[in-house]
């Protein structure tokens, strides 16, 4: 099998197996209180230092186009599970800040979501699967213009 054969079956192999876990997952995420882009922003936000970044830096961070991530965060701020503000270091840029009720929705919703990850994922591989994996990933999503 050729250099480029491998990588395109490797890539299939990928991109097959991401679509099948997340549909999975997608099915299993707690209806009702946030949608799983909702949750994508928050847990973005948990990450980040004081739980806050430029609504910029959060664009990187998500799946979705940059009028989709205005339309979220002003749905999330009119729930009170964020808030915008400017940016005290660049007046043209807005702040996005996970607000504590935020948080807490965040963190009742992860355990549940993060129990569906582990039977999906968690159950699938080993963890030196898992550990290569993660490997792997960073590997191919760091290292963008190989």
């Amino acid at each position: 099998m050729s250099e480029k054969a491998l990588s395109v079956d490797a890539w299939e192999a990928l991109f097959r197996a991401q679509v099948s876990v997340l549909r999975q997952l997608i099915a299993e995420f707690p209806k009702g209180e946030l949608s799983l882009n909702e949750y994508d922003v928050l847990f973005n936000l948990t990450r980040a230092p004081d739980r806050q970044m430029r609504i910029r830096e959060l664009n990187q961070h998500l799946l979705i186009t940059q009028p989709s991530v205005s339309r979220l965060v002003d749905r999330l701020a009119s729930q009170d599970l964020v808030c915008k503000e400017h940016d005290p270091d660049d007046g043209r840029g807005t702040m996005v800040r996970l607000t504590d009720a935020g948080y807490e929705l965040f963190r009742r919703i992860a355990v549940v979501h993060a129990a569906s990850i582990h039977r999906r994922v968690g159950a699938a591989l080993t963890d030196a699967e898992l550990t290569s994996l993660k490997t792997l990933t960073d590997k191919l999503r760091l290292n963008p213009g190989a």
